[in-house]
């Protein structure tokens, strides 16, 4: 049986990686295997998430949240580790798009992360000792497995929604097309079907830079007592460019220097832009596990729909009665309205329930965790419309 409770709060030396703060826990016992794509058993293991709002009476208002590469459980409630507000506590909450005075919202850290779900960081049960690189490689499918366990705990047979933005995205395709019959409605944001060799090769430069870090140790640092830092760091920095676009780092930066008139000719953060990116990468190793966004980002680049359905993505979703928001920006240039576009082309070919809306930003990847007005407007409209349909009036 798996033991689904409110996790201890972690002293000052226990690791998130196994005893998350202000979270919940569903821990699966070694009778609870979770099969996984690399053909390996993954048990036991644990689940640590986030639920805000109410389970109605027959248990029809659930609402599912995933979360990008970088992000948690912690969607709409402050960071233990670094204080700060929830990554999408501009969507999620009373009275907000995705209501949490209407809906049941349940955020689980993904596998293969660091906040309380099993991954690298945690503790392998067999040697005592956190995994490392002996945790096996995982993917977008594996993840959306765990998740499905997680609510069968809950006794949650049908999700009203599931939602999320980038690596959250494909999450929310994965589920609609393995568990067709548990999701009413879909929404995937900034994201693709597959992930794109430009993609897969900016990735490629961020693992190399974690694993050229003499601190990664070959990803024992953790049992050596070493943090490759700087390494996740330089990772993070490349990968934040990513995320935002040319005017948007204009239109803050534009080429002003950081605290004085004149360069200094040398090779300090000059500029404020490096000085912006230095921050993002010291920040980001306070709260990430270097190993994690190894694991992570090559589960992204496994991510390929339609190659578990004969090459055609279309053939996925054939049959589904899941209704479909999928949205896009015109300056995400990681995932360009193209994929979005190829997304609903799908859904069409299928006879999927679709709508598509592109929205018009500078603001690039990162405009879907961002307070952009049209995009609440159309997932408020989209979650009414479809809890209208499903009969959902009240979370009561």
């Amino acid at each position: 049986m798996a033991d689904v409770g409110t996790a201890p709060d972690s002293s000052a030396r226990a690791r998130e990686a196994d005893e998350p703060r202000n979270s919940q826990v569903a821990r699966f016992s070694s009778n609870r295997p979770l099969r996984l794509d690399a053909g390996v058993e993954l048990s036991p293991f644990q689940i640590a998430y986030k639920t805000y709002g109410a389970l109605n009476a027959d248990r029809s208002n659930a609402v599912l949240l995933c979360h990008a590469l970088t992000g948690d459980q912690h969607v709409a409630s402050q960071h233990p580790v670094t204080g700060k507000p929830g990554w999408w506590e501009t969507m999620v909450g009373p009275g907000k798009p995705i209501d949490s005075e209407r809906y049941f919202v349940i955020c689980p850290n993904v596998l293969g992360a660091c906040m309380g779900t099993t991954g690298p960081a945690s503790t392998n049960p067999d040697t005592g000792k956190p995994w490392g690189l002996d945790f096996p490689v995982i993917t977008i499918r594996d993840m959306v497995r765990a998740q499905a366990m997680l609510l069968d705990e809950l006794k949650i047979d049908s999700l009203f929604a599931v939602a999320g933005g980038s690596m959250g995205g494909m999450q929310a395709l994965q589920w609609a097309a393995s568990f067709p019959k548990r999701v009413c409605c879909a929404l995937p944001l900034a994201c693709a079907t597959r992930h794109s060799a430009q993609n897969i090769a900016f990735h490629e430069v961020g693992r190399q830079a974690v694993m050229a870090d003499p601190e990664w140790r070959s990803g024992r640092y953790l049992i050596e007592n070493a943090n490759p830092r700087r390494g996740l760091a330089v990772a993070r920095m490349g990968a934040h460019i990513t995320y935002l676009s040319d005017a948007a780092l204009h239109r803050k930066f534009g080429r002003k220097f950081q605290d004085r008139d004149n360069p200094t000719f040398s090779f300090d953060a000059d500029f404020e832009v490096e000085s912006y990116l230095r921050h993002q990468g010291s920040s980001f190793v306070e709260r990430f596990d270097a190993n994690s966004y190894l694991y992570l980002t090559r589960a992204m680049d496994y991510f390929d729909l339609a190659a578990d359905y004969d090459g055609v993505v279309a053939n996925a979703f054939r049959g589904a009665d899941t209704r479909f928001c999928v949205v896009s920006f015109t300056s995400d240039w990681l995932f360009p309205t193209s994929d979005s576009r190829a997304i609903v082309h799908a859904l069409n070919a299928s006879g999927a329930r679709v709508s598509f809306a592109e929205i018009v930003t500078d603001k690039g990847h990162d405009a879907f965790l961002l307070d952009e007005p049209e995009l609440l407007a159309i997932v408020r409209g989209f979650l009414d419309g479809a809890a209208k349909a499903r009969g959902l009036n009240s979370a009561k």
